[in-house]
């Protein structure tokens, strides 16, 4: 792997543990927990260098999807699109806490938690909290943050919840079905006066981006204690009349580098927008890989194509899967696109070289 990209995402992640402990001061108990993490962090950085001199390359984080199910029905899910598919049997949190342990023994500085909705599973959740080397960001829909929930991520600083909104009330209702936004909205004001820090995931469309980067939107989120704003782009699954052009994403670079010199109180990160600065799709291990419910390794949550699984084989071993080497070999992770993946748009390529079956069909 190229050291300049290798160097970019440690240094990335060193930042942003050093910017979380600036932003959690207030805090004692994430301050506390984000002083240790940047201890493990630059160990990590460490063991990950030490393996690239070697020639095998780590990632610097992985996103593990732990499970399919979920309580809402949102319009335009591309997760629940993709698991209408043949299921397999979802992972053992046994299975998980060997995956995460494989993870971090190799380098790995965050894993995140993606379903479905994660919250479902709350054995996973507490095999991930034994591990206190490593940052886990729990991208949820915020409706099941219930007291109890609330009292284990008040517990276990590393585990960090991401609530997922379209913006406002009315766009966010509009998705996910009436009353959602006011039960997000409800769960970050309890999150707040806990002093438990919080994160929002936003979806980028052509009809919300007005709104969601406007300064007053961000102040707002900013006042209620947010620590971490992550814009992602809409993958057009459906309605492709909805996904940024270049110039949209020209805009929303501009618009994250400009909150990230002004609102010194928050952590903005754009997604795929920040690979541009890593010279293209980060996927299949070359920065991050995807591992499915039923612990399939698959390039990236958008491209659902397996050869290996975490099932039969380490962590370590599923980075030499063929098919993360081929999307290498082939340049297929820096082709030019438009729209939020560059694999999602040449499904049938990717689908190709997996075998053409997607991993859980």
């Amino acid at each position: 792997m190229d050291s300049t990209l290798e160097k970019y995402l440690s240094d990335g992640m060193e930042r942003f543990a050093a910017n979380a402990m600036r932003v959690t001061l207030r805090n004692p108990k994430q301050s506390a927990f984000f002083i240790r993490f940047a201890r493990a962090a630059k160990k990590a950085v460490k063991l990950r260098r030490g393996l690239e001199q070697a020639g095998e390359h780590i990632p610097t984080f992985l996103i593990a999807s732990i499970t399919e199910n979920c309580n809402l029905n949102c319009a335009g899910c591309y997760a629940r699109a993709t698991h209408q598919r043949a299921k397999e049997p979802e992972l053992s949190a046994v299975e998980w806490a060997r995956i995460f342990r494989e993870a971090q023994e190799l380098g790995v500085m965050v894993i995140i938690l993606a379903g479905g909705e994660p919250m479902l599973r709350p054995d996973v959740l507490e095999a991930a909290a034994r591990n206190k080397s490593l940052l886990f960001p729990v991208f949820t829909n915020g409706t099941m943050l219930d007291d109890k929930a609330l009292r284990f991520f008040d517990a276990n600083r590393n585990l960090v919840p991401v609530l997922s909104i379209e913006g406002g009330e009315n766009a966010t209702d509009l998705r996910r079905g009436d009353g959602i936004f006011r039960q997000a909205a409800a769960s970050m004001q309890v999150l707040r006066s806990m002093g438990v820090p919080y994160g929002v995931s936003l979806t980028v469309t052509k009809e919300n981006f007005a709104v969601i980067t406007q300064d007053d939107f961000v102040a707002e989120l900013a006042q209620s204690e947010c620590k971490v704003v992550l814009y992602v782009e809409y993958v057009p699954f459906e309605a492709p009349e909805l996904a940024m052009d270049d110039e949209d994403r020209a805009n929303l670079s501009s618009h994250v580098d400009a909150l990230r010199e002004s609102r010194r109180d928050l952590i903005v990160v754009s997604f795929p927008g920040d690979e541009d600065k890593s010279g293209g799709c980060l996927a299949a291990g070359r920065g991050f890989f995807h591992i499915s419910a039923s612990g399939n390794a698959e390039p990236c949550p958008f491209s659902p194509y397996s050869d290996t699984s975490l099932r039969d084989v380490s962590v370590r071993d599923a980075l030499k899967s063929p098919l993360f080497a081929r999307l290498s070999a082939e340049d297929i992770l820096s082709v030019p696109h438009k729209g939020g993946c560059v694999l999602f748009q040449q499904q049938d390529v990717v689908a190709g070289m997996a075998g053409g079956v997607a991993a859980d069909g």
